[in-house]
């Protein structure tokens, strides 16, 4: 589990450092040049904070992803170096970015913030996640075996990492419009704009619900609740990070508000019907929900403004969480189709002749 988390989400790190991926050239500049760099006359904290944080989780989990036989101060520094190479590497790709900047200062922040991650992921990364550990304990008591179960955590906090947009609906998930540029199919009047946002946020608690709920060997309301809170709690983040420090709960619309109820309901009556329905009516509403965001209108009534973000790394961690939370009901469609396929296989070789 923690190489995959590693791997994961050392590919989300490679794209937001590479975001937007578009004017590649050589600068005519020596590549590595950026090493030897003075202090920068324009320095933002907020950046070395981010780039610090951004590499804490990486290093954790690759220092928990090392053998538990080895001792803290290889297991630190190879995790720390194997971190370090790949900030260095994309520090280096970003010289042919006219929107990106190398610097020797992001390097060294990113680095650091691996340091700090491997020397906790190396006292801590193996009580958590080993077969003994209080997490995979949790996670073998109550999410399904194997790679699909892996795959399903990761999924979900996929699904947390693009709350954290802050420029859309309360888990309004699956907008590929803004990703080719297509304009709103319908006009905006209040009635129909509160209408579809009470649907969206009442079919995406169900169908989030109801795949927490295909995941796990036995029916808890728990982990339901925690995800819905810790995706409520990035929004919040996100909006207050980016827009509003003094709102963070901007978003809640009452379109919000009375889906958020609405689906609640609907969800805890969902929780009563067999596992079988429950998949189905969780790839149905996965479905609506995408339909919903897509056909949305365009709310004019928007205060949000990410001017600012423009002068930061925020920016590209904004593209970041866009690309996740417009594909993750995507893949999240693709995860119910495996998943129906592996339990099918289990119940077959459960019945199977012999057994």
């Amino acid at each position: 589990m923690p190489r995959n988390l590693a791997i994961a989400y050392g590919l989300l790190i490679v794209y937001a450092c590479l975001h937007p991926f578009t004017g590649w050239k050589a600068t005519g500049l020596p590549l590595f040049d950026f090493m030897v760099a003075p202090w920068p006359k324009y320095f933002i904290p907020a950046d070395m904070v981010f780039n610090i944080l951004g590499y804490l989780p990486l290093g954790f989990v690759a220092a928990a992803a090392l053998p538990r036989a080895w001792p803290a101060w290889s297991t630190v520094a190879l995790a720390t170096l194997l971190c370090a190479l790949l900030s260095f590497a994309l520090e280096t790709t970003q010289n042919y970015l006219p929107t990106r900047v190398a610097s020797n200062l992001d390097l060294a922040a990113n680095t650091a913030g691996a340091l700090l991650g491997a020397a906790f992921g190396a006292r801590w990364g193996h009580p958590l996640f080993d077969h003994s550990g209080a997490l995979q304990r949790w996670r073998n008591e109550r999410i399904i075996d194997g790679h699909t179960g892996d795959a399903g955590l990761i999924l979900l906090g996929l699904w947390v990492l693009g709350q954290l947009t802050p420029d859309d609906l309360l888990f309004g998930s699956g907008d590929i419009r803004s990703l080719f540029g297509i304009a709103a199919p319908l006009r905006f009047a209040p009635e129909r704009f509160i209408a579809f946002e009470t649907a969206l946020s009442a079919t995406t608690i169900v169908a989030l619900g109801l795949l927490v709920r295909c995941m796990m060997r036995r029916p808890s309301p728990w982990p339901v609740l925690v995800l819905i809170a810790l995706g409520i709690g990035a929004k919040a983040l996100a909006t207050t990070t980016f827009f509003v420090p003094s709102a963070p709960l901007a978003w809640l619309t009452p379109g919000a508000e009375r889906g958020a109820l609405v689906g609640a309901a609907l969800l805890l009556g969902s929780l009563a019907l067999p596992r079988v329905v429950q998949h189905a009516i969780a790839g149905t509403t996965l479905l609506a929900a995408t339909a919903l965001v897509n056909l949305l209108p365009e709310n004019p009534y928007l205060l949000y403004n990410l001017s600012f973000t423009r002068q930061s790394n925020f920016l590209n961690f904004h593209g970041l969480t866009q690309l996740v939370d417009s594909l993750w009901p995507f893949a999240a469609l693709a995860y119910l189709s495996a998943l129906g396929l592996w339990r099918g296989q289990h119940l077959a070789e459960e019945h199977s002749p012999g057994r």
